[in-house]
């Protein structure tokens, strides 16, 4: 018998949610119903919050998806699970906090909650211990976060929610804490609150005495810029363009799926368009956005030198606090001795050390404080006691420390390193040769005559710059040479105007005797004039260089005052500045141009750990180098003696080609026998003998 089926829809919540959405008013009282169990349900849970409750937990999510449906009635629902979430967060099961927290995201995704009503509630549950939930919360509050500011930055909220995130840093709960730390580097890197305040707020974190808290604020100021979104946008540009699109869709048989496609990939094109259309938005260093540099570095020093934690911790503090130092040029004396105590070659990350102390060196530090430095970096590495690639690692420290503050080092230690430039070992030459390099750029004077190089115009004009000095231009450098061109194109109208006239213009020859008799003193004088100037030549050239180069600095300064520069013009004067750097002051000498390195905002480990060395083969070129020296050789190996190639060999000969099992019990006779192999071998013999009597 088929039993009869009456209304279920008090039972089927999923039903009826359907068709409430489809039809409000005429499923009111149906609604109603639900509602009232709900109530009651929610009475006796607040008796017993401990306990779970299956019922209770699917009308909640049932009430949340309808809620939109019925505003006037449920307008207390989601202050009722917020008191709930407030009051039970730490005693509910992590089943029901879970849904509650699902039901109130459901609300706010339909405009039904305030936004600070509900991030700051989550904030205050991150203090739970149920990673699950913590997770989910972080994601919400992002996500969030980014879509309330997706068109416009909502300012008054931004500021009460850091506000808020301020307090959380604070608190006396880890967990909670470095969840909020979390969230505000990820708003961060996305682009959302990547303002003062932000980067102020997380400074503050690497104070706390949570060391996890720490870390993580301090790898947010050592790590780099590069978004996730930037990422996303790069793997964009392998996707297929509209054509192949539509040439597949010409080709192929038409479906909606592949319309849709097209209609996406229209869609990406028009987007990415607009991207490139748009101004450009230029990343700071976080770094540059601290309001007070100074005390932060000073503040993280005196923390280093008292604190007891990991090696790896007290690096990651020696990496900011040198970064503090480079980028703001600030003056903290005391740090230098501090970490001149780890520069051993056998120090656990010697090579980060070189690189923070590079770092921490500028051009308005005092040179007698790096001295010391720069010293025990000389004898602890450039030594040749060490290995080579120590050796070399010294020798880059030395010149990254000096790049960045020239007047440390003095002429004889400068002289003393240069004679490694014919070091036997590679990687050491080439890192003497780099020093030299740099120093042919910035104080020749210092290196000896030899290894100066040729002189061009660019070092002519190079002058040395004593402690704290600045050289201010109020020129443009190199502008002169929009003045050449001009006065160039005028001689050349001016020639082709001239050839215009010689052409009207007849030639008269003269008499033999007077060309003879012109000719005759024209020698004379100038044999007198060359035994004069041999004399003065050599005056004349230093006074013709340093009257030259006034005389470009005057039209420099014409031409950048009397003149608005367009980008046509600078890309001139960049190639002008280049060739100083190539062309000699003497006309017709010329030499290949040099790489000059951009002084960079920080040093990279590369730069410390560059070790110049011939890089090995891989298996397939040492198979080829191999087989080319073998050429034009006999062959290696047996060499067959017979005269006649297709005459037999000998059983010997033969033997060497066989299979081993077919010979294996004549090769086991040849070899000697152990004892026990003899005892049983005499032992069968006494037998046999003993049977045959």
């Amino acid at each position: 018998m088929v039993k009869r089926r009456n209304n279920q829809l008090p039972n089927n919540l999923s039903q009826l949610q359907n068709l409430i959405k489809r039809d409000t008013v005429s499923y009111k009282e149906e609604f109603m119903l639900q509602y009232e169990h709900y109530k009651a349900l929610l009475k006796v849970f607040w008796q017993n919050p401990i306990q779970t409750n299956k019922k209770l937990d699917e009308l909640v999510m049932f009430i949340a998806q309808v809620a939109h449906c019925y505003p006037d009635v449920l307008s207390g629902y989601a202050q009722e699970l917020i008191d709930l979430l407030k009051s039970h967060n730490t005693v509910l099961d992590p089943s029901m906090r879970m849904t509650f927290c699902r039901a109130l995201i459901l609300l706010r995704n339909k405009n039904l909650l305030q936004a600070t009503d509900l991030l700051s509630l989550f904030f205050q549950l991150l203090r739970c211990n149920d990673k699950a939930l913590r997770d989910f919360l972080q994601s919400h509050i992002v996500t969030d976060i980014k879509n309330l500011n997706s068109k416009h930055k909502n300012a008054p909220l931004n500021t009460t929610l850091q506000n808020f995130m301020f307090s959380m840093l604070k608190d006396s709960n880890p967990k909670a804490a470095k969840l909020s730390l979390d969230i505000m580097i990820e708003l961060y890197k996305k682009n959302i609150w990547n303002d003062t305040k932000t980067v102020n707020v997380i400074s503050t974190a690497c104070f706390s005495k949570v060391t996890k808290v720490v870390v993580t604020a301090l790898k947010f100021f050592v790590s780099s810029n590069v978004t996730k979104e930037d990422e996303e946008d790069s793997d964009s540009d392998d996707e297929p363009n509209t054509k192949e699109v539509a040439m597949a869709n010409k080709v192929n048989k038409k479906t909606r799926k592949r319309e849709k496609q097209l209609k996406k990939v229209k869609q990406l094109v028009q987007k990415s368009k607009k991207k490139k259309a748009a101004a450009p938005v230029y990343n700071f260093s976080a770094l540059q956005l601290i309001h007070d540099p100074q005390g932060l570095a000073e503040k993280l020093f005196h923390q280093l030198e008292t604190t007891h934690e990991r090696f790896e911790v007290r690096l990651l503090t020696i990496d900011v606090v040198s970064r503090l130092i480079g980028l703001h040029q600030l003056i903290l004396l005391n740090f230098y001795p501090y970490i001149q105590k780890f520069l051993q070659p056998h120090q656990k990350e010697v090579t980060k050390l070189l690189v923070y102390i590079a770092q921490a060196s500028h051009e308005l530090l005092p040179p007698d404080v790096l001295e010391p430095v720069l010293k025990t970096l000389v004898n602890n590495f450039v030594t040749e006691r060490n290995s080579s690639d120590v050796m070399a690692i010294g020798l880059n420290a030395v010149r990254e420390m000096c790049s960045r503050c020239p007047l440390v080092m003095n002429e004889d230690l400068l002289r003393d390193l240069v004679q490694y430039k014919t070091h036997r070992e590679r990687s050491v030459m080439m890192a003497a040769r780099s020093l030299i390099q740099l120093y042919r750029h910035t104080m020749p004077k210092m290196l000896h005559k030899k290894d100066r190089g040729r002189p061009t115009e660019a070092s002519m004009e190079l002058k040395m710059k004593n402690f704290g000095e600045i050289d201010v231009q109020e020129y443009v450098p190199g502008a002169e040479v929009l003045l050449e061109q001009n006065k160039a194109g005028e001689e050349d109208s001016d020639e082709s105007d001239s050839e215009s006239d010689n052409e009207s213009w007849v030639d008269i020859s003269h008499s033999e005797d007077e060309v003879s008799s012109v000719m005759e003193k024209d020698k004379d004088i100038n044999q007198t004039e060359e035994i004069d100037g041999k004399d003065t030549d050599l005056l004349k050239e230093k006074d013709d260089c340093k009257e030259a180069q006034e005389l470009k600095k005057k039209q420099a300064a014409e031409v950048s005052v009397m003149r608005i520069l367009t980008d046509d013009d600078f890309k001139e004067i960049d190639a002008a500045l280049i060739r100083k750097h190539v062309d000699a002051p003497k006309k017709g000498v010329k030499r290949k141009i040099e790489d000059l390195k951009e002084k960079k905002e920080l040093v990279s480990l590369a730069d410390i750990e560059n070790i110049y060395k011939k890089r090995k083969h891989d298996k397939q070129a040492r198979i080829e180098s191999v087989k080319k020296g073998q050429e034009g050789r006999e062959k290696f190996g047996y060499k067959d003696g017979r005269l006649n190639p297709f005459s037999s060999k000998t059983n010997r000969e033969k033997k060497k080609n066989k299979n081993f099992m077919m010979i294996k019990h004549k090769v086991r006779g040849k070899t000697k026998r152990s004892f026990k192999d003899k005892q049983i071998a005499l032992r069968n013999y006494l037998i046999k003998q003993k049977k045959m009597r």
